[in-house]
């Protein structure tokens, strides 16, 4: 394995030649936009905070807008596909299932950064316009990135509402947890095809200014039976961070490549969700019903002999099946779920740092394990 960190100096991050403000949203194209909204409101604990569809005047799409601290998400499904926008999202859902269509980044001038981006390569898919409403106005733009899926680029420091004007305030459907169960995305991990993923770590090096954070390839990202490629890029404060993964050859089938299969395509794969207790998180999420995957006990066995002391005892880490992965910076807690759908596609992360901006490089062998195991009992390995 390689690992790469970026030491960009601060001067220079300074000098960003594409500034963001964060993660927007993640925004879903689903079958049931309701349904989704409710599952997600219960067995990730997030609140229903804004609506859009027939009752406010959005006749061919319903959206639902979650939050919980920082990170927010958008389920949209179809109610009847007349525009162009209607007939992609349909047909998003038909061909690819419940996935990410967008990964949108707040920035502070949206027209700034689509000129950077398109300068430098990027398709733009949408120019910069306003929208308004009583609440004040928002600059949007959108570029493609892999697959079909799109950044659009949010400007909205001149805006007071609950999301993007044509929402307006929705009460939760159910009621709200005491403690809400992670408060920020951390980093949103894309597949990509064999061969594709230095170009696309090109791609947000030149036309989003971003940086090459770190890099996982050879042995100890790989089992007996699969592997894969990796490369991390942020941009420069290092609060939008986005892994790439492209599939390696192996003896049989990657988690890359059956997420390639069923999603039918590049994508999403899963969203790491930065939690403050991910005890509490996981123990609350598997009440609500949410699968983790399984860890054998074997690796609970020589934990501390590698991680070293952490705030949550081994024994606690073994029973929820929590894992450790420990650098020269700290240590990480982590967890995730199964997918989150039939199909074997998106799917999540829980985690908790304690210094390290690392991504569990010591887990991966572990991980991928057990993975495999799902994949062998879905007949997919």
């Amino acid at each position: 394995m390689t690992e790469t960190i970026d030491h960009t100096p601060e001067t220079a991050r300074q000098a960003d030649p594409f500034p963001v403000k964060g993660m927007d949203a993640v925004v879903f194209a689903v079958g049931n936009a309701k349904q989704a909204a409710h599952y997600y409101s219960t067995a990730f604990g997030m609140k229903l905070v804004a609506y859009s569809g027939p009752e406010n005047g959005s006749r061919e799409t319903a959206s639902y807008v979650l939050t919980s601290g920082a990170a927010r998400f958008v389920f949209t499904s179809v109610i009847k596909a007349t525009s162009e926008r209607g007939r992609f999202l349909a047909e998003h859902v038909a061909e690819h299932g419940d996935g990410v269509v967008d990964l949108a980044i707040e920035v502070p001038d949206a027209r700034a950064a689509y000129k950077y981006a398109t300068e430098h390569g990027a398709t733009g898919l949408q120019e910069p316009h306003e929208v308004s409403d009583e609440h004040g106005t928002v600059v949007l733009a959108a570029i493609a990135t892999y697959g079909k899926t799109r950044h659009t680029l949010v400007e909205r420091s001149g805006y007071e509402g609950p999301y993007l004007p044509g929402f307006v305030t929705a009460a939760p459907m159910v009621e709200p947890v005491e403690k809400r169960f992670f408060q920020a995305i951390d980093h949103c991990v894309g597949n990509v095809e064999l061969g594709k993923m230095n170009d696309w770590v090109a791609f947000y090096n030149n036309v989003m200014g971003f940086t090459n954070m770190k890099e996982f390839v050879g042995d100890d990202i790989a089992t007996e039976y699969s592997a894969l490629m990796s490369k991390v890029v942020a941009d420069g404060t290092l609060k939008v961070k986005f892994p790439l993964n492209e599939p390696a050859i192996a003896k049989k089938k990657s988690q890359i490549d059956e997420y390639l299969e069923f999603y039918g395509g590049p994508g999403v794969q899963h969203i790491a969700l930065a939690t403050n207790d991910i005890v509490a998180s996981v123990r609350a999420m598997r009440a609500a019903g949410v699968q983790f995957l399984d860890t054998p006990d074997s690796y609970y066995d020589t934990l501390g002999e590698w991680a070293g002391e952490t705030r949550v005892p081994v024994e606690t880490l073994r029973e929820l099946k929590i894992l450790v992965d420990r650098d020269e910076d700290g240590y990480l807690l982590q967890i995730f779920t199964k997918p989150v759908q039939d199909r074997p596609t998106v799917f999540f992360e829980m985690i908790e740092r304690h210094g390290s901006m690392g991504f569990g490089k010591g887990n991966f062998k572990a991980l991928f394990e057990a993975i495999e195991r799902e994949q062998e009992l879905r007949g997919n390995l």
